[in-house]
């Protein structure tokens, strides 16, 4: 399906000469230009087919076509509903005398570039037509860093088309492209086999015929979007591929059972697939059928006297296993982050409430998901009372401890030590979001808040010098355990600023702090608390 040739010499250099919209489609004389060396096509909305000389292939927004050497004839064809519109961009590649030059070139479109790529497509169109800059040479840099984003595009999929089936390639096409007029002819050409062979493997690698699979994936979005705040059907029509909304009304309730506004009103089976969207279920009161417990969790409620549902371990399961665990609770509405693996094969199940990794605070995610349970006022009443508790406690800090200072929290297993960023939580969270303390600059520079943590040996945590350190977890077997004596022993942990402040504080409590969610996060604030307002000593 796609066949990079994207090679470049480093004695290359790429000047734009020309630029047009699309509205209108491609002029029949730019196939024949002579100053162009290579060419950009870009999708920035709607969807259509690109005519490539004796090709067809169907492109939408975040379509890429790059060519060059030979220019091909291009031809758009715009889907009557939503209108093509982009750019097309034309370039010279000009080189340093003995060396060859190159640009981008691509045998066919290709897909889902990513935001940044569309971004930096507008900004250097608006520049092109005309939009003053106080940077002289702004839009030179703006044409070099899109053609870095595509190259390195071209450079993913290169790698990955080398490892997919052009089953699964279509299937990845489709599930990024339900929304636009995906037909199977059109799947047909751009996979390359007969209509028959693609409806035969499709189904044998799917369980469903493509038309079945393509309504399974625009009712499963229309179910979600339902849930989270869309009330237009004609509108949430169009989101997910169907032209009006009596049309999806009638879908809807044959795949589901009921209409859409029956579905968003009635009481739902949950399954929670994460330990964190189980505790922010549990937290607005709601039961999970089938949750992720820690036996910290599961204490808690007991204590309470609170309920709980089915346990749920995913780290223990195969994948059939996980599956079957999962179908038996029979959900109406499945909750799990947007990186696990499985979530896929649980959209024949039931919708899966997909929440991005990394990118939404815990109180983002309680609130998202207290939105989508008609909860939001219990959600609010929650937060504000951890908001008072953690007035309460910046208060008593403050004459504790003045200014805050620096704060590292580490994560010491059998041979590595993790640090942690607020968005994997383990506590600093709150130490960061909530109590004023701020991150070491070396972590920062090593890229803590770009990865989520830093990972190193555990005799190299002394080097990360920080006015206050918190150490959530230590390792339980005997060789870990004398890789941390040692490093309590060395001289540069002794020489360390909070060693002699006694300001480490050791908590070794894995279970409370793993958490990030609300009922963690609360217990979590209390727990440093405790260690902040004694004079705790580290081991």
């Amino acid at each position: 399906m796609l066949t990079p040739k994207a090679t470049f010499s480093m004695y290359s250099f790429h000047i734009p000469i020309r630029l047009i919209g699309l509205e209108k489609g491609i002029p029949s004389t730019i196939g024949d230009s002579q100053e162009a060396d290579y060419i950009v096509l870009i999708i920035q909305d709607g969807a259509g087919m690109l005519h490539q000389d004796d090709r067809s292939f169907p492109v939408s927004r975040g379509s890429v076509f790059v060519s060059g050497s030979t220019i091909p004839d291009l031809r758009l064809e715009s889907n009557r509903v939503t209108p093509l519109r982009g750019i097309y961009i034309e370039y010279r590649c000009l080189s340093i005398a003995g060396s060859t030059s190159y640009g981008l070139d691509c045998s066919a479109p290709f897909h889902a570039i990513s935001p940044e790529t569309l971004r930096l497509a507008g900004e250097f169109e608006s520049l092109w037509r005309g939009q003053n800059s106080d940077e002289p040479f702004h839009m030179q840099l703006l044409f070099i860093k899109l053609l870095q984003e595509i190259h390195a595009e071209m450079e993913i999929r290169a790698s990955s088309s080398t490892k997919q089936s052009w089953v699964e390639q279509a299937l990845e096409y489709i599930e990024k492209n339900y929304h636009q007029d995906v037909t199977r002819e059109h799947m047909t050409a751009l996979s390359g086999v007969s209509p028959e062979h693609f409806s035969r493997m499709f189904r044998k690698h799917t369980g469903r015929t493509f038309n079945a699979y393509l309504t399974l994936l625009r009712i499963r979005k229309a179910q979600e979007r339902v849930l989270t705040g869309s009330q237009d059907l004609n509108a949430l029509a169009q989101e997910v591929g169907y032209k009006e909304g009596l049309y999806l009304s009638r879908k809807f309730k044959e795949s589901v059972g009921v209409s859409p506004t029956v579905y968003k009103r009635k009481t739902k089976r949950i399954t929670a697939l994460n330990l964190n969207h189980t505790a922010s279920l549990l937290a607005l009161g709601i039961i999970p059928e089938l949750g992720v417990y820690t036996p910290w969790l599961l204490q808690t409620q007991y204590n309470k006297n609170l309920s709980t549902g089915r346990y749920f371990d995913p780290y223990t399961l195969a994948t059939d296993g996980y599956y079957e665990a999962v179908a038996s609770s029979s959900p109406d509405l499945i909750i799990s982050y947007n990186s696990a693996a499985e979530n896929k094969r649980m959209l024949s199940l039931a919708p899966v409430l997909e929440l991005p990794f990394k990118t939404m605070s815990w109180r983002e995610q309680f609130r998202f998901i207290a939105c989508t349970m008609n909860k939001q006022t219990a959600a609010e009443d929650w937060l504000s009372r951890y908001d008072e508790l953690a007035d309460r406690v910046n208060g008593e800090l403050n004459h504790v401890l003045g200014e805050r200072g620096t704060a590292v929290v580490w994560e010491i297993c059998s041979d590595k030590a993790y640090c942690i960023s607020g968005s994997f939580g383990r506590g600093s969270q709150i130490l960061y979001d909530d109590i004023g303390f701020r991150p070491p600059e070396r972590l920062i520079e090593e890229g803590l808040f770009r990865d989520g943590f830093v990972e190193v040996d555990i005799g190299e945590i002394a080097s990360y010098a920080a006015d206050h350190i918190f150490i959530t977890s230590l390792p339980s077997d005997p060789s870990g355990q004398e890789r941390v004596n040692v490093l309590f022993r060395s001289e540069e942990w002794m020489n360390l600023d909070a060693v002699r402040r006694n300001q480490v504080y050791v908590l070794n409590q894995p279970e409370l702090f793993f958490g990030y969610d609300p009922i963690s996060s609360e217990a979590q604030l209390h727990e440093l608390m405790k260690v902040l307002r004694r004079h705790h000593k580290f081991a």
